[in-house]
């Protein structure tokens, strides 16, 4: 493969990583590491020529191509999400894009038998499944950027370089591969949790404005917009409710109340806090950037930062040490949730 210098990946402007015949074993990409980018997380997003949904469509980009952002532009419209970035002919909407990143890491030497969680580094990783019988073979779905995953080994891959082995969360005797340096291995540390001494925690869901807040005993000391349910079609539950089961890790499905609107699988979506027994969750999210706007089908989408901190603040505590790790879960009656309009 020709090398790219950082001028002629400028000039791109937008690339997907398939056209560009990349082996699907992604390179490095270190000297990129610095260049802002996006990944269209949807079927295509359009380019416009202003920084205005009614203006002329200049270019369609398809699903996980690579967009260089130059600006970021507040348009003031639309009023919900009036951000934008130029790009190469025009600008595109920021509420189906995903800021990514290259980011390589060094491989561990070992991966210890309680197993690690892992964030993916790269605009996506191309998993693989290994057999004896027909050796190395892709998996059907993608690990993007920002999502988490449970590596259980470290192992030579089909190009003979560090592999992690990935467990599939929604069945548990199913593994696949990554290579190993387009993740980054997340230290138990990074999972305490915060203020465990504090037993008085409320969460409480605005379903009108779209936000969150937590509480200590009365004080607010956390707020963060929110995407839920779409209002009639998969409304989010209004009421009492408690933190029920924490996942750092889950792997959705078209059945399950996460919302992609295109997608069946959505692999690692990460802190996961269940709180009804339907399977309506607080959890991060990496397929829209459209927060204070209904979105979901019932679930409380968040940015992936803000559902990390809830993870670690919320009860039942979920420190690594206190996940399950044959169920990959830690279960517990824990923070009352008030969802209201």
């Amino acid at each position: 493969m020709k090398n790219l210098t950082r001028r002629d990946f400028l000039k791109m402007g937008g690339m997907s990583l398939t056209s560009l015949a990349f082996s699907v074993i992604l390179p490095d990409f270190t000297e990129f590491e610095d260049i802002e980018l996006v990944r269209v997380a949807i079927a295509s997003v359009s380019v416009y020529k202003e920084p205005d949904d009614t203006s002329r469509i200049v270019a369609t980009w398809p699903r996980d191509s690579l967009v260089n952002v130059y600006e970021t532009v507040d348009s003031g419209k639309p009023a919900w999400n009036p951000i934008w970035y130029r790009v190469f002919g025009g600008y595109m909407h920021r509420e189906r894009l995903q800021k990514v990143r290259f980011q390589s890491n060094p491989p561990l030497a070992t991966v210890p038998s309680t197993k690690l969680l892992a964030e993916v580094t790269f605009p996506y990783a191309e998993p693989y499944r290994y057999t004896e019988l027909s050796g190395w073979s892709p998996v059907p779905f993608r690990l993007y950027y920002s999502t988490i995953h449970w590596i259980t080994a470290i192992e030579s891959g089909p190009d003979g370089k560090a592999w992690y082995r990935i467990q599939d969360e929604a069945d548990k005797n199913v593994f696949y591969y990554v290579p190993a340096r387009q993740m980054r291995a997340i230290s138990p540390g990074e999972l305490d949790p915060i203020t465990p001494e504090v037993e008085n925690k409320r969460i409480e869901v605005n379903l009108t404005d779209q936000s969150l807040f937590c509480y200590e005993s009365g004080i607010e000391v956390y707020q963060c917009r929110i995407s839920s349910g779409v209002q009639y079609a998969f409304d989010t539950p209004a009421g009492n409710h408690n933190i029920l089961v924490k996942l750092p890790s889950r792997r959705m499905s078209a059945a399950d109340r996460a919302a992609s609107d295109d997608q069946n699988v959505l692999a690692g979506v990460p802190w996961c806090c269940f709180f009804t027994g339907q399977g309506h969750a607080f959890h991060g999210t990496y397929w829209h950037d459209d927060f204070g706007t209904p979105h979901s089908h019932g679930c409380v989408n968040m940015q992936n930062e803000d559902a990390r901190w809830l993870f670690r603040w919320s009860r039942p505590t979920a420190g690594f040490d206190e996940i399950d790790k044959a169920t990959l879960d830690r279960k517990g009656y824990g923070t009352s949730v008030d969802i209201h309009y």
